[in-house]
């Protein structure tokens, strides 16, 4: 078990990635601690994670309200005597960020998603990190998308605040890397199979259908096909274990070739 007797917390649990990861990293030792807005899907998936034989605890966190980070922190380290894993996967409504061209967004709705994703970050690392400085070891998580990298259209401030976001982490290192503790994230490519690429799709009403949208994410990557949760999960599982030592400081290119690094 590559992560046996960590202790790993996943903010945004209860999405599709979110929940994915806290599943991977339960099925290879780490004991979870999962948050999310709401109580329903972080309980499922804590739920799923037992009946598997895992270890997971679930519990309602806003990961932009730092208090209520730093309690639910302090829980954990209550409870489990440490944190070394912090995984930020939270996200955001699609209607409120995507499909109104730049020259018509207002202010607000731009800058959504810049305040959200990169505050939600910095609090969850920060608030992580002064709990493993103590003990010289950790590895601060998030992920973040395709269009941190590439011009698309239709997106608002989504595509800038996934680069602040690969940004933050590349400065969080070099901070961090110092006392013990990596920071790293995860750029995966669009996965069809979840609902919020649907909604995308149909907030940016493309004029094609979602089969033939699913076709042209496939072509654009070096397979030829388009990515699973699945292969997001396994990477994030090795770039949280011991056997990753050397990365940080650094985004994971997981676009199938989409984007040359």
């Amino acid at each position: 078990m590559m992560l046996k007797n960590k202790v790993a917390v996943i903010y945004g649990a209860g999405g599709e990635i979110g929940g994915a990861v806290a599943r991977a990293f339960a099925c290879e030792g780490a004991k979870v601690f999962l948050t999310g807005h709401k109580r329903a899907p972080i309980e499922a998936v804590a739920k799923d994670i037992v009946a598997a034989g895992g270890s997971a605890e679930a519990a309602v966190a806003d990961a932009l309200d730092e208090q209520a980070v730093d309690k639910h922190l302090q829980s954990v380290i209550d409870k489990a005597g440490r944190v070394d894993i912090s995984f930020n996967a939270i996200g955001i409504q699609d209607k409120d960020v995507v499909g109104v061209p730049l020259v018509e967004v207002d202010i607000k709705q731009f800058s959504l998603p810049i305040t959200s994703y990169v505050t939600s970050y910095f609090l969850t690392a920060r608030l992580a990190a002064r709990r493993m400085i103590p003990n010289k070891s950790g590895v601060i998580m998030t992920v973040t998308a395709l269009p941190s990298r590439t011009g698309t259209t239709l997106n608002g401030g989504y595509g800038p605040a996934m680069a602040a976001k690969e940004a933050l982490t590349r400065d969080l290192s070099a901070e961090l890397a110092p006392q013990g503790i990596r920071v790293v994230g995860l750029r995966p490519h669009g996965i069809p199979e979840t609902p919020t690429m649907k909604d995308v799709f149909e907030l940016k009403r493309s004029g094609i259908t979602y089969e033939q949208f699913q076709e042209y994410l496939a072509r654009t990557t070096h397979p030829r096909r388009v990515m699973t949760l699945a292969e997001v999960a396994n990477v994030a599982v090795f770039m949280a274990s011991d056997k990753a030592s050397g990365m940080t400081g650094t985004t994971v290119n997981l676009t199938m070739g989409s984007l040359d690094d």
